[in-house]
């Protein structure tokens, strides 16, 4: 039977895919489905966006595929990034020897020191002492999963004071994938121990000063590349 005119014309299936994954990412990105957990059923899906259950199909392969999703058999689909290129950056890093890791992020938070010193505001300074505060709690209290998810909060919170939204969004994407490499680097047998310690507090104290040098300088000098490099 011919739609009438006032009738609603379906989207093109490849649309209504693309919509149901743009939904998807939204969902993820909002914190509806924290990284870790479980996305609701396929029929509760279904429910949800008002489509097919082949079109549900397609937009959570698609997002498997980018590394956003994994479908454990038995169990369900989880979130295991936030984003297409934290997973793509996830995989890579897990096939990265350490000495590129190291270059890595000593290319990100050298710079992104350097700029935070020049562009740190008052509210920035005030967040940097915080996450300064739980990192140093932490190591105190000999949590190691509560140091490193830390640390990586502090190098974060520096790159927000850079004030550079290209670069916060890049590290935010490789600092999630090093999360798991940088316990090997501060933890023997899963305990933290003095000599693995880092002083981060000449780092911030740099970057309060305003002096872009000694906060690079201070950023580089725990980030060096095993051969000197």
């Amino acid at each position: 039977m011919t739609p009438s005119a006032d009738s609603p014309v379906p989207a093109p299936r490849r649309t209504r895919v693309r919509q149901v994954i743009e939904q998807l990412r939204a969902r993820i990105a909002d914190g509806d489905w924290p990284l870790g957990s479980k996305i609701p059923t396929e029929p509760q899906l279904v429910d949800a966006f008002g489509v097919g259950r082949n079109t549900i199909r397609e937009a959570v392969r698609a997002l498997v595929h980018a590394g956003v999703l994994e479908c454990r058999q038995g169990s369900g689909t989880y979130v295991v990034s936030t984003d297409e290129l934290s997973g793509a950056v996830g995989r890579r890093v897990a096939d990265a020897q350490a000495t590129e890791v190291v270059e890595v992020r000593r290319a990100f938070e050298v710079e992104g020191a350097r700029l935070a010193a020049l562009r740190r505001t008052p509210e920035d300074l005030a967040a940097l002492d915080r996450a300064l505060a739980v990192r140093e709690a932490a190591w105190r209290a000999g949590r190691v999963a509560d140091f490193v998810s830390a640390d990586v909060a502090l190098h974060t919170t520096i790159m927000a004071a850079a004030h550079n939204t290209m670069l916060a969004e890049l590290y935010a994407s490789v600092g999630a994938a090093m999360q798991i490499t940088l316990t090997d680097s501060v933890a023997v047998g899963g305990e933290l121990t003095p000599d693995r310690y880092v002083d981060h507090g000449r780092l911030v104290e740099a970057i309060r000063a305003g002096d872009p040098i000694r906060a690079a300088r201070e950023a580089g000098a725990f980030l060096e590349a095993p051969d000197g490099a």
